[in-house]
Parts: C-alpha cells; structure tokens; sequence
C-alpha cells in the first residue's frame, strides 16, 4: 500500500519545526489528537484508513536522496544527520476501521517526542479524511439503497491514484463490487461491469449490439438498454434474453442510465415479465447519489441494484473532511502539562489531556459515546473504543482483512439506532464530556486567561 521513502510526503513546515525543535533542545513528549469538527452530512464517520497509516510508520525513515534534497532547500547539517537514523518510537491509539466515530472524538491519538509527533500529522491527515470521507459516502449509498448491492463506479472520476483509496473505503462502507480491476487484483474486492454506449452505438442496429455482447459473456450477460429509446431497448433484451435460454443460459441484468428511472424501472420491468424474465436485474446508474437513491424508491422505483460513480468517490457535495491534528498534552521535566486552543468560535476550541472514548449500550444498541480522561472509569456498559495499535514504535495491531473490516462496519452500523442513520435532517448523537474531563478544561482555560490579561 506504501512504499519506502514516503518521509517527504509531508508539509515543508513540519520540517522546519522539526530543526528548530532539534536546534533548541526542545523535543517533550507531546500527545495529539486527530479529530473531525464537524460531519459534512448526517449524524456520523465511518471510520477507515488506518492501515496507510500503520504501514506508514512502520516504513517510517529518510533515504539518502531525501537528505540530499533537504540539503539543497538549505537544512542544516546537524539536522540532516539526525534524520539519518530517524524512526518513529512513539505510542498510537486508534478507532479501527470499521468502528464508528462522532465529532470531536479523538480518533487516533499519537504520544511521541514532539519532532516525530510532529511528522506524522500531514500523511495521517491525507489518508484519514479521504478514506474517512468516502467510507462515510459510501454507507449512506448503501443504506439508501435498502439492502439492494451497490456497485462503486468511479474509477474515471477519481482524483488521480486516489482511486485505489476510494474504491477501498467503498467497499468498507457497504459497496458489494467495484468497476474497478486494479483494485479487484490488488485489493481481493469483486468487479461488476456492463458495456457503455459507445459499444451499442458501434454497431448499425442496437440488437446486434446485444447479441454481439450475449454470445462473448453468457454466462454473465448485461445489457445497457437506454442509448436510444429505454422501452425501445428493453424490448431487443427481452428478445436476446430469450435467446440465452434457448441456449441453456440466462441474461443477467438490464441497466438504466438516464431519464426518469423510477417510472421507466416499472415499465420495463412489465415488459421483461411479460416475456417471462422475471430473473434478469434492472440496475440502475446516471450520476447517482444517496439521495436521488432514496427518493427513487420512494417513489416504487422497480430497482434491483445500483451503480455509483462520481458523487461516491469524490464525496459530493463535500469534497474534503474537516479532520484535524491538535496537540493536548506535554510532558517534560516539569511533568504532564495538557495543552488545548481557545477561539472566539466555540466548536474550533480543543480539548486538553489524554483522552478516550467510551461507548454506552443498552439494548443491544449504542444509546452514547463520553468523552473521558485516560484514567477515568465510566459506570454503565460501556466499551472503549480506541485500541492500541503502535506501542513504542513497534506496530502491536493485527490489521484484519478488507473483507473483515467491511462486516466489521456493517455490524457497528447496525447498532447505530435508525434515526442517526437518516439520509437527512438526522439529530445528533449525544457525546458527553466526563466529569473529569470538564473539570480539567475549566482549569486550563482559566490558566490560559490567566497568562494573557
């Protein structure tokens, strides 16, 4: 998933404060919280990408090209050859992928000497709010589509190498298949696929287009039936359908891209019954979305699947997740000092100390997450959420395979009571602060208040 020499994909000024950092003889151990402010839509983040993040550091060093480049930008000397034998030897407790998170919970929280601490946040901003994102994305598609299988579509509509990313936190977060064969070969997730219009178009009559694509897959045969005229279309597939039987074969689907798919769902499914097809799928795709989705069934769309490109992969309407890294705590030889930020805007403020997360069940359903100190207890059934996954530099976490992070998802999301899973105007979970947790943040902010009267 990551190659060695990833070191430099990082932001010029965690570099530079990295050697001043070095030049002062000021590396405390410092703990940072990764978190996301708000949700761009709905009520929760499906969690995924922390497997890059793993592999990252565990590849974790500086080649010797990288310092020669450093060298050039005008680092120092001294510098460069710390980076020599640069390794991460910190601590990292995480949410896994699959679990599920709400806003401002901490879901990776790093403790290491402040100039490694420090190297790590851009990388694991990178990969977790994609990944993040697009899961999230993804599991609002599948929940929409009322059981029905979605097949990721995007690969063409991807930003860039982004795409082997995208279709990977798909498939966490519901996606049964994926157009995508690079990432079928190198990530195990199956392919799905029919014909586009160019293939109808190719040839002089649309039904010969059918046969021409019936007679090379039988076996899995769909057809793309709404080039010219969608009934028109369903018409000639009824005809090489039965054709395929004639043959001892079966066609397997028909898919709608365009128009008014609700209405010609239901049309051509009669036509398609009527010549005894009830077997063969109507799939459905043309620039969908989790709400298009919704309200296509709603309406009695005769859909038996959905194919989801552009809008899954890029995370419209919002392209970027608001995840950040803030650092709560510093210890030195003065002992454990927690650290947080103030702001006239009250949701940008940050929370102080090392924190966990607690989740509360009741009734086989999480009823709420409480925010807590380390060492604080919470009374109840509760579970804590984060894991460790690096201990002191060493990777201490059996990443599960995709297959068994996806169930892992489905079954979190399942506990998530229906009305956080709405489509829209979803309320928000509780997440509750422990005692302790707000008594230290009214000290800290009053100590904070205190230093700049």
């Amino acid at each position: 998933m990551i190659l060695v020499g990833e070191a430099l994909r990082t932001d010029l000024y965690q570099l530079t404060m990295m050697q001043a950092y070095w030049k002062s003889g000021h590396n405390p151990i410092a703990t940072f919280d990764y978190f996301v402010r708000r949700i761009p839509y709905g009520s929760y983040l499906l969690v995924a990408g922390l497997a890059y993040i793993l592999e990252y550091i565990k590849n974790l060093g500086f080649e010797e090209d990288d310092l020669i480049y450093l060298k050039k930008q005008g680092f120092d000397e001294g510098f460069l050859d710390y980076l020599k034998e640069f390794r991460f030897t910190g601590d990292v407790l995480a949410m896994p992928e699959g679990e599920i998170a709400f806003p401002r919970e901490p879901i990776i929280r790093v403790t290491a000497p402040i100039m490694e601490s420090q190297l790590v946040e851009t990388y694991l901003l990178n990969k977790m709010n994609f990944s993040t994102l697009i899961a999230t994305k993804a599991s609002r598609v599948a929940y929409a589509a009322q059981g029905r299988p979605v097949a990721e579509f995007g690969l063409r509509r991807a930003q860039g190498d982004g795409h082997l990313e995208a279709t990977r936190a798909s498939f966490i977060g519901g996606c049964a298949t994926t157009s995508n064969v690079l990432a079928g070969k190198l990530l195990g997730i199956p392919i799905s696929g029919t014909m586009a219009h160019s293939f109808v178009t190719s040839f002089d009559q649309e039904i010969d287009s059918f046969r021409a694509y019936a007679d090379c897959f039988p076996l899995n045969c769909f057809l793309l039936i709404d080039t010219y005229n969608t009934l028109e279309g369903a018409r000639k597939a009824a005809v090489v359908g039965k054709e395929l039987e004639a043959r001892g074969y079966r066609l397997v689907g028909v898919r709608l891209d365009s128009g008014d798919i609700a209405e010609l769902s239901g049309k051509v499914r009669e036509i398609l019954d009527k010549a005894k097809l009830d077997y063969v799928k109507i799939i459905a795709s043309g620039d969908l979305n989790e709400f298009k989705i919704q309200d296509m069934l709603a309406r009695g769309a005769k859909v038996d699947g959905f194919g989801v490109g552009t809008e899954l992969v890029t995370g419209k309407p919002n392209p970027a997740l608001d995840g950040i890294y803030k650092l709560s705590e510093i210890v030195d030889e003065r002992g454990s000092i927690p650290k947080m930020k103030l702001s006239e805007e009250e949701f940008k403020a940050t929370l102080p100390g090392r924190k966990t997360v607690f989740r509360v069940y009741e009734d086989d359903r999480i009823m709420k997450d409480i925010m807590a100190l380390e060492d604080e207890k919470v009374p109840g059934n509760a579970r804590k959420v984060p894991v460790q996954v690096v201990e002191k530099g060493e990777i201490v976490f059996d990443t599960p395979s995709l297959k068994e992070i996806r169930e892992n998802a489905r079954k979190n999301l399942e506990l998530l009571p229906k009305v956080y899973r709405g489509i829209s105007d979803t309320p928000q979970y509780p997440v509750e602060l422990s005692l302790g947790l707000k008594n230290l943040r009214e000290k800290v902010v009053e100590k904070i208040k205190g230093s700049i009267r």
